[in-house]
């Protein structure tokens, strides 16, 4: 006998004015700029912002602990969120879908499969994709929407790039933070005057944000252990995945980097070249791609400018560092983070961040193979490196966590005072 296919709520076009659209939080700079360009499209966005261990509780109770941690936490911060609102009839449900053989492309089911036993699978969820995973939703990724996406991940990079190159040697405490507020909120404003996307106005704005960053007030005198964090994207980027380390490191009075977001949409739409060029599938898929790494490029090409012209080194191009993987990992290993977890250890040490944090949900396989797989091969490289690799799940403690940081942290401390003796 065969068994019934299940239907489940749609989110229809006829929603868009009475339904609030509940997305993961993530980045925060970026998902501020994201949620606003939403609603300037038409649709009512909320950014969830719930946090604790109630968090982690929800989602032990309907996701398998062996599940990836990100799944867990951010089904466990939809359910939570649920658990104390009083609109459920007019919520919808927004989850990413990388459509690759990463977990993540199973979150959707995973997550309608917890909304029916909490008691919410007449809640829709909704799937952003790029790859036709869920063709009859009814949100629909207009061009007018894609460019202003793509500016606001614009803005949210270098906004974040510099927030991160400043806010351990401001003399006023808070003042990086207040400046990059400040320009999530001017940005925001003119999104809603529909402008700010234009390739004037965003050359303009990368400039002036730029110059803003380079005028605070900052005690560059002492040298500080400079650490990247790279991994899995959600613990990578996520506060809520990776215990709020960037805050920890620079409590620790470290300097923090965190690769962009462009990085990884570059590495995503060069995929599709390599799918190609190494198994001969997906021409139409290889044009459209490389269309929108050309127009990726161009908007990367203005923010690396208006950085060039402060006393900030930039970020290096994503050309170049696709090609730092080259001799430690193959461009057709691409599950999960694939060869860009290596290629971003490589730039991060050649730019001068040589202390790594490589993130990773426990049992992450291509973190496993992609980050702690390459670390004996980037050591022989580059023997200066210091990188260590932190699991996170709910088992895993914050003391243990942090107190491997520390031992990285007052290794590469130990380094500079070296570095200091060498020059005297």
């Amino acid at each position: 006998m065969e068994s019934e296919v299940r239907e489940y709520p749609k989110f229809v076009s006829s929603m868009r004015k009475t339904h609030t659209i509940l997305i993961p939080s993530m980045l925060p700079f970026h998902m501020a700029l994201f949620e606003k360009a939403l609603i300037e499209s038409g649709y009512r966005v909320e950014v969830m912002k719930n946090e604790g261990h109630e968090v982690v509780e929800e989602g032990l109770k309907y996701v398998h602990n062996d599940t990836c941690y990100p799944a867990l936490l951010v089904i466990g911060q939809f359910i939570d969120n649920l658990n104390h609102r009083n609109d459920l009839d007019h919520l919808v449900l927004l989850i990413t879908q990388t459509g690759g053989g990463c977990r993540a492309s199973n979150y959707i089911h995973l997550l309608r499969k917890a909304l029916d036993k909490a008691g919410y699978g007449f809640i829709p969820v909704v799937s952003l994709n790029a790859s036709n995973l869920e063709k009859d939703s009814g949100l629909r990724l207009t061009y007018p929407l894609i460019k202003q996406i793509v500016a606001a991940m614009t803005y949210g990079d270098e906004i974040m790039y510099l927030y991160n190159k400043t806010r351990s040697y401001e003399k006023e405490a808070g003042a990086a933070k207040k400046l990059a507020d400040f320009w999530i909120a001017q940005i925001g404003k003119q999104f809603e005057r529909h402008q700010g996307t234009g390739a004037r106005s965003i050359r303009k704005n990368l400039k002036n944000i730029a110059q803003s960053f380079d005028q605070l007030d900052l005690d560059l005198s002492q040298a500080k252990p400079k650490v990247g964090v790279v991994g899995e994207i959600y613990v990578k980027y996520a506060a809520l995945g990776n215990n709020h380390l960037e805050d920890f490191l620079v409590s620790e009075n470290a300097e923090v980097m965190v690769p962009g977001l462009y990085g990884f949409i570059l590495y995503c739409l060069y995929n599709s070249i390599y799918d190609h060029q190494y198994y001969g599938r997906g021409l139409l898929k290889k044009w459209i791609s490389s269309f929108g790494i050309k127009y990726l490029r161009r908007r990367e090409k203005w923010m690396i400018h208006s950085i060039e012209k402060t006393r900030f080194t930039p970020m290096k191009y994503f050309s170049h560092t696709k090609d730092l993987s080259e001799g430690v990992l193959s461009h057709g290993t691409k599950m999960g983070e694939g060869w860009l977890l290596t290629a971003e250890m490589m730039e991060l040490i050649e730019i001068g961040y040589g202390n790594i944090i490589c993130t990773q949900p426990f049992g992450c396989l291509p973190n496993h193979i992609c980050g702690k797989g390459v670390m004996k091969k980037i050591k022989s490289l580059h023997p200066d490196a210091n990188i260590v690799a932190i699991d996170y799940d709910p088992s895993a403690t914050k003391v243990n966590q942090e107190n491997r940081i520390k031992l990285m942290l007052a290794i590469a401390r130990e380094k500079i005072k070296e570095g200091e003796k060498a020059k005297l």
